[in-house]
């Protein structure tokens, strides 16, 4: 069994800027920008609404909810 490197209280920013960037890049999101407070702009289509999230812990929430979703709605998963 492989063990797991303790878990750090809050994401840091490096860790929702690389998360941020693959949800781009595979097209989960159409934008995801992180502002100079550290909220982060974030748009799902290039037509659609922009939601500010508060900082890198609602981003990788954002990323879990996405993987989480993808992995559910997969043929077969049942």
């Amino acid at each position: 069994m492989f063990s797991r490197p303790p878990h750090r209280s809050e994401p840091t920013a490096a860790e929702a800027g690389a998360w941020a960037d693959v949800l781009v890049r595979q097209r989960f999101l159409h934008a995801a920008l992180v502002t100079p407070t550290g909220q982060w702009l974030v748009q799902d289509r290039a037509d659609g609404p922009v939601r500010i999230l508060r900082g890198p812990a609602d981003v990788l929430a954002l990323a879990a909810t996405i993987q989480h979703y993808t992995r559910t709605k997969r043929p077969g998963n049942r």
